[in-house]
């Protein structure tokens, strides 16, 4: 695969200006913790920093409820609470699991994946075709991107550098490890480039990304949430597979990667708006997995058909 999709930053006597320590501190002690601490340690450990989510997150929290009050509108208080709670505690594990995604070796990495069934992606692959793999914003989603590299499926993601150099640098080389990929995500070209060279590309279909390339369809019990019409241009444009999957962390602690299916034979990808509303049942069929792992705390329900009026599902 080409390496110059995103230009790999290059280290500089520059990035060891104090006003870069910070960065360089932060990132060198979690490479520490994660590397020297045993995964069950850093579990706990994970899972107790996001309870500190309702004192240093309230607004955050607030989002996180709110989503889920009109995603599940026969949730009763005690079960939404319940809900919140445990999401900011996997909140709190998505700094460890990307300690753990950007620093440890190959071989201890290993030990925290399950391959339950991603037989479709190794047979698209041998046939050389190329995969859309249309996965969501799991807070594991370090984990997800990098497994599929670590189980022989390297491939392509979309990407936004960081504008602190110095996070840049590391982020680019924690994002790219066993042979992964990163193209500007601005840069649907590149993108269509790939899927037509067989390559795979990882794909999140599941945010608000605002009105352009968008269209308003279901998703969870709101009849009009922003969708992004973006899978249906990729997968029209080069004829790829679209594959929808997932990494979600089960009751032992590992992360169980599921690509199970191919659903571009049924997938309506010339109506743009029809596509957006079959592509967001399946993106709910993969949050219902483990939906405490998902990002909650995102506005998913931001954006309204009529731009001109105030969103009231906030306020």
């Amino acid at each position: 695969m080409n390496d110059n999709y995103v230009g790999k930053p290059a280290f500089s006597l520059s990035l060891l200006h104090p006003k870069y320590w910070g960065v360089w501190f932060g990132f060198g002690l979690l490479a520490l913790i994660v590397n020297i601490l045993p995964y069950f340690i850093l579990l706990k450990l994970g899972r107790s920093l996001g309870k500190l989510g309702n004192l240093i997150g309230k607004k955050r929290v607030s989002i996180a409820r709110r989503n889920l009050e009109l995603a599940f509108p026969n949730k009763t208080d005690v079960e939404i609470e319940a809900f919140v709670d445990e999401n900011l505690k996997n909140t709190g594990m998505a700094l460890m699991e990307t300690g753990i995604t950007w620093f440890w070796p190959t071989w201890r990495f290993k030990r925290i994946l399950v391959d339950k069934d991603t037989e479709v992606l190794k047979r698209l692959k041998k046939e050389n075709r190329g995969i859309l793999f249309c996965g969501v914003h799991a807070l594991n989603l370090e984990v997800t991107a990098r497994a599929l590299a670590v189980l022989g499926m390297a491939g392509y993601g979309a990407y936004r550098p960081h504008s602190n150099p110095a996070y840049e640098f590391i982020q680019y080389r924690g994002r790219t490890r066993n042979n992964n990929k990163l193209i500007y995500r601005t840069d649907m070209k590149k993108m269509v480039r790939v899927l037509k060279k067989g390559e795979l590309f990882f794909y999140l279909p599941d945010q608000d990304y605002g009105h352009h390339r968008s269209v308003f369809v279901p998703f969870f019990a709101v009849e009009e949430t922003c969708t992004t019409t973006g899978t249906s241009i990729l997968a029209y444009t080069s004829k790829s597979a679209i594959v929808p999957g997932s990494g979600f962390r089960n009751s032992n602690g590992k992360y169980e990667i599921i690509a199970n299916e191919d659903i571009e034979p049924n997938y309506p990808k010339k109506d743009p708006e029809a596509a957006a509303a079959y592509m967001n049942k399946y993106v709910e069929k993969i949050i219902l997995r483990a939906p405490e792992q998902w990002l909650w705390l995102h506005k998913r329900y931001k954006s309204l058909p009529d731009e001109t009026k105030t969103n009231s599902r906030y306020l």
